[in-house]
């Protein structure tokens, strides 16, 4: 609906049903002395006509994944977008639904949630999943705040290779419940340094989280962790922010996972400048009265059909405070929908053959970087769409010189890891075609290094 301003007839007779003459009788209580004593400083009204091409125009400044080469990545992927994940998402059944709060007369609903959670199970491995949280980042979180509640413990293992977004969430969460937050490091490979690892697991650990792939790109050795971590009585929690990869990769669940936190904004999500995203979060059957969020289950009613039911709903809308394990009020229903139908369309080969060509393109323009002569491969771990690019220039100008011939090239490393201030990650999906990655490295070649 468009904006439709109030006459001066509307605004007189709103007054009078209050009781004053002017608008400034209903800021008496407001000092002088720290009122606005002249117009706003904004233009001169437009008609709508002219509004509209002013805005577009603003909007055309905007740099995006359609207007440069884009090579970024961190835990926000460029894929591609089905058409039919929007026209679906439109029709107003789904569009203007809320969280169910008379869950089972919402089955249409109910239906697409338990979809969602059968395939994230399906995707991860793991026994059950929840309706679906925030983000990747919230979701980690929740994850380490579970295996406290599991292992009654107060210690927790984090990689140095997490996303560092991740882990500066999971620190938050746990500021004030007396939590001790390890760092472990990196080793030279790029993943997590398993001698640091097992130094520092001890049977005070309630947790261990890695991510799957991490944050350069490469693929952490679970099953090894998890055998570290089980030694101790601990958990292992690893953090998909790009789930791609598990169309390819061993699922965590088959590798040991305990709890499986992820980022679902690969799957048919747009970019949309940081959100909303999506996160997925599963466990193992054992645990599931710990998990957080809600749970939709199937059933049959009195007449045999199949109906659907909120099985586990761990909030304090619904039972006591202080027995909630999340305070989480939404299950990101619409998000939840575009990943479940992004995966129904798409299917087990169309997931496999999307995860072939981001690893296959990944590798070509790894190679490409590697025969550069001012730069080099960080990491020699195996890596899936994604790896960090060692620069003898400095960074800043190269990324600078890059978006200057139109390539988002990378992202730097150096705010967060100073001891790699001389690197910066690459990311190559399905979506850049062998021109755009030749460009990248031409540029580089040429003088944007």
């Amino acid at each position: 609906m468009r904006y439709i301003p109030h006459t001066a007839g509307d605004v007189a007779q709103m007054l009078g049903r209050v009781g004053v003459d002017t608008l400034e009788q209903l800021f008496v209580e407001v000092p002088e002395a720290v009122r606005l004593k002249r117009p706003l400083d904004l233009p001169e009204p437009v008609s709508e006509i002219e509004l509209l091409r002013e805005f577009k125009g603003l909007a055309e400044k905007n740099a995006t994944v359609e207007t440069y080469k884009s090579f970024l990545g961190g835990g926000a992927y460029h894929h591609f977008i089905p058409a039919v994940i929007d026209q679906l998402i439109s029709r107003s059944e789904f569009y203007t639904a809320y969280t169910p709060y008379q869950p089972e007369i919402s089955q249409g609903t109910l239906q697409a949630i338990f979809e969602f959670q059968t395939l994230i199970c399906q995707l991860t491995g793991m026994d059950v999943a929840n309706a679906s949280m925030y983000d990747g980042a919230s979701a980690s979180a929740e994850a380490v705040l579970m295996a406290v509640r599991l292992t009654r413990r107060k210690r927790v293992l984090l990689s140095r290779a997490l996303n560092p977004r991740y882990r500066a969430t999971v620190a938050t969460y746990c500021k004030y419940l007396g939590l001790e937050l390890v760092e472990v490091a990196v080793g030279d490979d790029g993943r997590t340094d398993s001698a640091d690892l097992a130094e520092k697991l001890d049977d005070k650990t309630a947790a261990v989280v890695l991510g799957y792939p991490n944050y350069f790109g490469v693929i952490e050795d679970v099953a090894a962790a998890a055998e570290l971590t089980h030694q101790h009585g601990a958990r292992l929690v690893t953090a998909v922010s790009e789930p791609v990869a598990l169309g390819l990769l061993k699922s965590p669940g088959e590798l040991g996972a305990d709890i499986v936190a992820g980022d679902g904004q690969s799957f048919g999500l747009p970019l949309s400048f940081g959100g909303p995203y999506l996160g997925f979060f599963a466990v193992l059957q054992k645990d599931v009265r710990s998990m957080p969020g809600r749970l939709v289950g199937e059933t049959t009613d009195l007449d045999g059909q199949r109906g659907f039911v909120l099985t586990l709903a761990t909030r304090e809308q619904h039972i006591r405070r202080e027995k909630a394990t999340s305070n989480i009020c939404s299950n990101q229903g619409l998000c939840a929908l575009m990943v479940t139908i992004f995966l129904s369309l798409l299917g087990k080969q169309g997931l496999r053959e999307m995860a072939e060509q981001n690893l296959s393109k990944a590798a070509y323009a790894r190679q490409q970087f590697a025969s550069l002569k001012n730069f080099s491969i960080a990491f020699a771990g195996p890596s899936f769409n994604e790896f960090v690019v060692r620069s003898k220039p400095p960074v800043a100008e190269v990324l600078v010189g890059l978006e200057q011939a139109g390539i988002l090239g990378g992202l730097s490393l150096a705010d967060d890891y100073p001891e790699l201030a001389d690197c910066f990650l690459v990311c190559v999906t399905e979506q850049n075609q062998r021109e755009e990655i030749d460009a990248l490295v031409a540029a580089l070649q040429g003088g944007a290094a």
